[in-house]
């Protein structure tokens, strides 16, 4: 009873993501363009600052009601919390206003989790799609951090990408560099991301090596020369046992005393 009850708490799940998955999709990318909005354009008048805040919150508050809506209907609560712990903390630590560029990292687990559907495993496009929105988010993010702060290098979206770009490939040139507590922040979490983005491409390739190998090995005919080459060792193997056994020995590739032919 407990497994049916287990298995249709699964099924609600998933139907629930399934029917989610566009909708969140879509919010992730207003949300974007809410918060690149205002970084984008410093003269933009109060009300759209405030307008693109209000959206940007409301966005973030329906992301809450995503994992809620999940954890409610999850078979397994605790595990459910162990396996979304990463995602708890990111909608958490926002409500501490220097933190609050977090919000973005919720933004780019939503879509890196709709390229993986639509990739299909394409190693190209997943990596493509996920380094560029992280490049972005980050410029975006150390920009807002860094752009008043008194001796910044980072004042203008072009250097925010310049210095994503080489943050994130772990070239570091050092010619710009956040100053700020939260500008360092979003530094950290760009190294990491870039560390991480080699590290799955460096195993996912070896993988897809490896099974191209395997693949070709056992699709791979034997040949004519592979045959002959095995009927020569057989026959090879054949002489040395009959030259190993006594002459009133019968012959041991013979059944009952009549010999086998080739």
């Amino acid at each position: 009873m407990s497994g049916q009850r287990h298995g249709s708490r699964q099924r609600a799940v998933g139907r629930w993501e399934q029917l989610s998955a566009a909708p969140l999709t879509l919010l992730s990318v207003v949300f974007l363009a809410a918060y690149a909005w205002p970084i984008l354009v410093p003269q933009l008048s109060r009300p759209w600052v405030v307008a693109c805040g209000a959206t940007g919150l409301t966005i973030w508050l329906l992301f809450w009601v995503d994992l809620l809506v999940r954890f409610a209907l999850a078979g397994d609560r605790l595990r459910f919390l162990r396996t979304h712990l990463f995602d708890l903390i990111v909608l958490v630590l926002p409500f501490l206003r220097p933190l609050r560029a977090l919000r973005l990292v919720t933004v780019v687990l939503n879509l890196t989790r709709r390229t993986t559907e639509w990739a299909r495993g394409r190693l190209a496009l997943y990596v493509g799609a996920t380094t560029v929105l992280l490049v972005v988010v980050s410029a975006l993010a150390v920009l807002d951090a860094e752009r008043r702060a008194p001796d910044a290098s980072i004042t203008s979206f072009v250097d925010a990408l310049w210095w994503a770009a080489v943050t994130i490939t772990t070239v570091g040139y050092g010619d710009l560099y956040p100053v700020t507590a939260a500008g360092r922040l979003v530094a950290l979490g760009l190294m990491v991301g870039g560390i991480g983005l080699i590290g799955f491409v460096t195993g996912s390739l070896a993988t897809w090596i490896v099974e191209r190998v395997a693949d070709r090995d056992r699709s791979e005919p034997a040949t004519a020369a592979d045959v002959a080459a095995l009927r020569d060792e057989i026959a090879a193997l054949r002489a040395r046992l009959e030259s190993r056994s006594p002459a009133s020995t019968p012959d041991p590739l013979a059944v009952d005393g009549v010999a086998v032919d080739d």
